[in-house]
């Protein structure tokens, strides 16, 4: 029996954040746990064409990775102590499913301490809890990739330094790392809703993660009007899912989208929680954000959308999160109500802190195509393409070019 890379890419994606969780429990080092885990997933690349994929490979990964740490162990006589107590557990299987879920939010607010800055909190636990790619991470902060890669190595080395403990914090210090895992989880979604760098433009390996990690996080803190929030976003948006694909695989956007095929179920559980999150009287962020989403889900044809509420709901959010892209989205709602002049005027105040932005050039671009101007749509859409690694974004971006520029110089 023989297995694909992509097999083993799937594998990846399901036990990494488990993997490691486990392994930092076991030895209290998150550089060590992050290189055996690694070590494990080669191990399994190489082996597993040849032999097939074994029946538990997250318990095969885990000997393998706890394995690589002995050895490791043993060339370090600082970890010396450590020696004993993981060989007598090198067989043990992973943690039932209640245990291992502890164990990872204990990994997410040790990368969320607070002796971190929320820039690095967020990018550390994006890699070590989901796996993500530097250049992942570094898309979704709008960063160079060396930069985040040195924010990473930053990050690990204070945590070491500072004995940063990997435990769920007591209740009297849970607020102060919520915000930071709340951002955190909303990134990794917004990595596998409209992903960077896959091949694919939606990664529901992804988005099912942030699914579980929010309602995970909500097990633990219930009543917290910002989680509900975040549950009710991620749900609102990922309702659509099914409808952002035509029968050919290529994007669909919201506008053209068959809102029959929308999951209401889904939509109707995100309003309920989000209701439950406004009655608390303390709106935030991730609550307005989720407004605005329902406000999207309610209108039973885009037509129907009403923008101006969309719009109050933005100038609501850019004072409790001010922010270059979330006056790009609020751009958008102006073009809808206002016209796209009126928001071209707008993205002309943001061009040069999101320069590098791909969705700034595509919503510039289309602006410029509704206003007819189709010479400057056209360098706008050349612009946005070049910054897109994504495939499926990148065919849409030059059939829209192709709208304007008709002789296809692209």
């Amino acid at each position: 029996m023989t297995m694909a890379g992509s097999e083993v890419a799937e594998v990846f994606g399901d036990e990494w954040s488990k993997l490691v969780a486990v392994l930092m429990k076991d030895l209290g080092d998150l550089d060590l746990a992050e290189e055996s885990a690694q070590d494990a997933f080669v191990e399994a690349a190489k082996r597993w064409p040849e032999t097939g994929m074994p029946d538990r490979p997250g318990a095969w990964l885990l000997t393998v990775a706890r394995r690589r740490a002995i050895d490791q162990l043993r060339r370090d006589q600082r970890f010396v102590d450590r020696l004993p107590a993981l060989a007598s557990r090198i067989e043990e299987p992973p943690p039932e499913p209640a245990a291992l879920g502890d164990d990872q939010l204990a990994l997410i607010f040790g990368c969320c301490h607070d002796s971190l800055g929320v820039d690095a909190q967020v990018a550390l636990t994006l890699r070590q809890v989901c796996g993500l790619t530097t250049a992942q991470i570094a898309s979704a902060f709008l960063v160079e990739e060396p930069t985040l890669g040195k924010r990473l190595v930053r990050a690990k080395a204070k945590i070491r330094s500072a004995g940063v403990p990997f435990t769920v914090p007591p209740p009297e210090r849970l607020s102060q790392r919520l915000g930071a895992v709340l951002h955190c989880i909303y990134l990794i979604f917004n990595e596998g809703y409209a992903s960077a760098n896959s091949p694919e433009l939606v990664r529901g390996d992804l988005c099912d993660e942030a699914y579980w990690l929010v309602d995970l996080v909500a097990r633990l803190v219930p009543d917290n009007p910002e989680v509900l929030g975040l549950q009710a976003l991620i749900r609102f948006i990922d309702a659509r899912r099914p409808a952002r694909f035509a029968v050919d695989g290529s994007a669909v956007l919201l506008q053209d989208q068959d809102r029959t095929l929308w999951n209401h179920a889904m939509i109707a559980e995100a309003d309920m929680l989000l209701r439950r999150a406004l009655n608390m009287g303390q709106a935030g962020p991730l609550q307005i954000q989720a407004a605005i989403a329902g406000v999207h889900d309610a209108a039973t044809v885009y037509d129907e959308t009403d923008w101006q509420e969309i719009l109050g709901l933005y100038t609501v959010l850019r004072m409790l999160l001010p922010g270059p892209v979330i006056e790009l989205n609020r751009a958008v709602a102006v073009s809808m109500v206002d016209g796209p002049e009126a928001a071209l005027d707008l993205l002309d105040d943001l061009a040069e802190q999101l320069a590098e932005y791909r969705y700034f050039h595509a919503t510039r671009a289309d602006l410029l195509r509704r206003l007819e101007r189709g010479a400057e749509a056209a360098t706008a859409y050349r612009l946005a393409i070049s910054l897109t690694t994504n495939r499926e974004e990148s065919q849409f971006l030059r059939r829209r070019l192709g709208e304007v520029d008709t002789e296809q110089r692209y």
